[in-house]
């Protein structure tokens, strides 16, 4: 990928990026997903997670499968 200096005449002093059209038209995709915001419930749940993961009180992947009855 080609590097480009901008003098910092025309950017005003700001940092300047330059990227090729199809890698800001993907940029542009994202825009459109709307952002994640959890509620208050969801907020709690994940300190609680948190706080149990801290602790080590969580089920390892093999044992969930184990609990839920899983054979492979």
């Amino acid at each position: 990928m080609a590097t480009i200096t901008i003098p910092k005449k025309i950017t005003k002093g700001e940092e300047l990026v330059i990227i090729p059209r199809k890698d800001y038209e993907k940029l542009l995709e994202f825009k459109k997903i709307p952002e994640f915001r959890p509620t208050i419930v969801q907020k709690k749940a994940l300190i609680e997670a948190r706080r149990n993961r801290k602790k080590s009180n969580f089920l390892t992947f093999n044992e969930l499968k184990a609990k839920l009855g899983f054979t492979n």
